[in-house]
């Protein structure tokens, strides 16, 4: 059984998870604007993972006897000033996902709640894989702004990202 403590901290990692979601959408309907329909598609399958990480949370709080509290989604941001501009925005993000995975592992520990442990694990690798793909998509980018033909190449590679739901959400 989870601590009102950690249950409260899983409850809000679900509404962050969605907000994430949420936040990739708006830079997928960025992305639409400017004609890249591939880094869209990067931005909309991201979204399609975020929603996932939220059910992985949600899933996991009712198989510990929990309650799931759903909130408010605030608005994400919605104007960038370029493309980079939309990816060093993740990227930010993804970093403070991952200090909030930290956090929760650190409660989780200290709370010695090793079912926890274990599921945010998960997240802790899956953290380093996301600033990974931001980190090195953004140096991509970098290297094309002065190279439309390049720019248009990776907006190609990324129209072939497709999402694969996990084969369970816990």
């Amino acid at each position: 059984m989870l601590s009102d403590k950690l249950q409260a901290a899983l409850n809000e990692q679900v509404n962050y998870e969605l907000y994430s979601s949420y936040s990739y959408l708006a830079m997928s309907a960025y992305c639409e604007t400017l004609d890249l329909p591939g880094f869209a598609n990067f931005f909309r399958v991201q979204a399609q993972e975020e929603l996932s990480h939220a059910m992985k949370f949600y899933d996991y709080i009712f198989q510990k006897n929990g309650e799931v509290k759903l909130k408010t989604i605030e608005q994400p941001i919605l104007g960038f000033d370029s493309v980079i501009h939309a990816f060093e925005t993740a990227y930010e993000h993804e970093q403070g996902v991952t200090k909030r995975i930290y956090n929760l592992t650190d409660l989780a520990t200290e709370e010695k709640e090793h079912a926890t442990i274990s599921l945010l694990k998960w997240f802790i690798d899956e953290q380093v894989e996301e600033e990974d793909t931001f980190n090195k998509l953004i140096k991509k980018l970098k290297r094309s702004i002065e190279n439309p033909a390049a720019l248009y190449m990776l907006d190609d590679e990324l129209a072939q990202r497709v999402y694969t739901p996990p084969t369970t959400t816990v």
